[in-house]
């Protein structure tokens, strides 16, 4: 689990480059593979980190939506890149990430690996942000039948 922990920050470090460069100057997967051969040179999940990168990018737009939707009171354009790219992230997994195997990553653990990356690299109250926008997703999924609370089986 550790590598997978790993693996989303790596990720974030790549969605990090590519907001701050105006989401476009950075080739993402270029970005991604040097940011592996950084900080994970002998890494087992590179293909890991590549969904998640794709994933976010290629479902970009729906996911902002969801941000909108979820944060009204903070506009996009002013949610500091780290929260930004970790609710990404968090969103990206949650509503659209299938493993090869058809399942998915437990929502919760995908919201606390969110919260986690937010408190390591956000500031003192990103993990709480996180927290209430994943959160509020998490149930409104849980309501609408999208998803099951593996906790309450």
């Amino acid at each position: 689990m550790a590598n997978r922990h790993l693996a989303r920050t790596i990720a974030l470090q790549t969605l990090y480059e590519w907001d701050f460069m105006g989401e476009k100057e950075v080739e993402t997967c270029v970005a991604a593979r040097k940011n592996l051969k950084e900080f994970a040179p002998k890494f087992d999940e590179d293909d890991f980190v590549m969904e998640l990168v794709e994933g976010v990018l290629k479902n970009k737009k729906e996911i902002d939506k969801l941000i909108k939707k979820y944060a009204p009171e903070w506009p996009i354009e002013k949610i500091t890149l780290i929260d930004r790219n970790v609710l990404r992230l968090g969103i990206f997994e949650l509503k659209f990430a299938k493993e090869k195997d058809g399942k998915t990553v437990p929502p919760r653990v995908v919201i606390n690996e969110a919260i986690e990356l937010a408190k390591a690299f956000g500031s003192g109250s990103s993990g709480k942000f996180v927290n209430g926008v994943l959160g509020t997703i998490f149930k409104d999924m849980l309501a609408a039948g999208e998803i099951v609370d593996e906790e309450k089986k």
